[in-house]
C-alpha cells in the first residue's frame, strides 16, 4: 500500500492501527489523518522511537497491508 492508498483507505485501517500502537490516543488518530508524516512523528513520540525506527515500524505495517 503505498501513501496515497494508506491516506484514502484511512478509515478502514485505523482501528489497524490503534491496535498495532495501543498507546495512541483517538485524539492521535484524528490528528494523523492518514499522513505518514504525522504517525512517524507520534510513533517517535509516545513510543521513544528514533526516526528511522519509526520509519521502519511504518514501512512493516505498510507493507504487510497489501
Amino acid at each position: 500500500m503505498n501513501e496515497n492508498i494508506f491516506k484514502g483507505k484511512w478509515k478502514e485501517v485505523k482501528g489497524e492501527v490503534k491496535k498495532r500502537w495501543g498507546k495512541l490516543t483517538d485524539d492521535d488518530l484524528m490528528m494523523i489523518s492518514g499522513e505518514k508524516e504525522k504517525l512517524v512523528g507520534l510513533l517517535q513520540t509516545r513510543y521513544g522511537y528514533s526516526k528511522d525506527k519509526a520509519e521502519d515500524e511504518y514501512r512493516v505495517f505498510i507493507e504487510g497491508k497489501k
